[in-house]
C-alpha cells in the first residue's frame, strides 16, 4: 500500500464506519446531560476517539504477533459489547424510574420543577471508559484490514479514524443536547433505549454478519 490519495480516503471511510456507534452514544450520553460543559463535551468525543485510535492498532499488532489467538477471541467480541451496552442501557433506565418515584426532601413532591437538575445523569469518568470500548471494540478487527500497512501507515490510518470519530462524536453530543433539552426528565429512558438497541445492533452484526 503506498501513501496516495485513496489510503487517505480509505482511512477517513474507515473512520466515518466506525464512528457511529460512538456518535449514538454521543447522542445517548447529551439527552442525559443536556446542560453538558463544552470541556466535558471534548473530553467525551477525545475518549471516544482514543479508543477509535487504540483498538485498530491493538489489532494491527495482534495480526502480527498473535494471530491465531486473535482470531479465536474474535467471535467474543460481540458478546462483550452486547453485555457492556446492556448493562449501561439497563442501568440509565433503573435510576431514571428510581429518580421518578423519590420525594423531594424539601418540598415532599417528586414533580419538583426546583429539583428537576437532581434528576439529570452525569456521565462518570468510569462509565464514560466503558462505552468507549464497548463503542470501538469491534474496531479490533480493523487490524486484519490493515495488516498489510506497516507500522507507519498503520498509525497514521488511526490517527485518520481518531479524528472523524472526535468531529462526529462533537456532532453528536451537539445534537443530543438540543433533543435533550426538549425530552426533559425522559431523556434517560429514550437513552438508554437507544443503548440496548445499540448493543443489540452490534451483536447481530458480529454474529450473523
Amino acid at each position: 500500500m503506498d501513501w496516495n490519495f485513496i489510503f487517505f480516503l480509505n482511512s477517513a471511510l474507515l473512520g466515518v464506519g466506525l464512528a457511529m456507534d460512538a456518535f449514538s452514544v454521543s447522542i445517548v450520553n447529551a439527552l442525559s446531560e443536556p446542560d453538558m460543559k463544552c470541556g466535558k463535551r471534548f473530553l467525551t468525543a477525545g475518549v471516544y476517539a482514543f479508543f477509535q485510535f487504540a483498538m485498530p492498532m491493538i489489532g494491527w499488532l495482534c495480526v502480527h504477533t498473535v494471530a491465531e489467538k486473535f482470531t479465536a477471541f474474535q467471535k467474543f467480541i460481540p458478546w462483550i459489547a452486547l453485555i457492556l451496552l446492556l448493562y449501561i442501557g439497563i442501568k440509565m433506565i433503573w435510576e431514571s424510574l428510581r429518580s421518578d418515584n423519590q420525594e423531594c426532601k424539601a418540598c415532599k413532591k417528586n414533580t419538583c420543577k426546583d429539583c428537576a437538575s437532581r434528576k439529570t445523569s452525569r456521565l462518570a469518568l468510569g462509565l464514560l471508559l466503558l462505552q468507549g470500548i464497548a463503542t470501538s471494540i469491534d474496531a479490533l478487527s480493523v487490524g486484519f484490514a490493515t495488516a498489510e500497512y506497516g507500522l507507519a501507515m498503520a498509525l497514521v490510518s488511526s490517527m485518520i479514524i481518531a479524528v472523524v470519530t472526535f468531529a462526529i462524536c462533537m456532532a453528536g453530543l451537539l445534537i443530543g443536547r438540543a433533543a435533550g433539552k426538549r425530552l426533559s426528565d425522559r431523556a434517560q429512558i429514550v437513552g438508554g433505549c437507544i443503548l440496548i438497541f445499540i448493543g443489540i445492533e452490534i451483536f447481530v452484526r458480529g454474529i450473523f454478519f
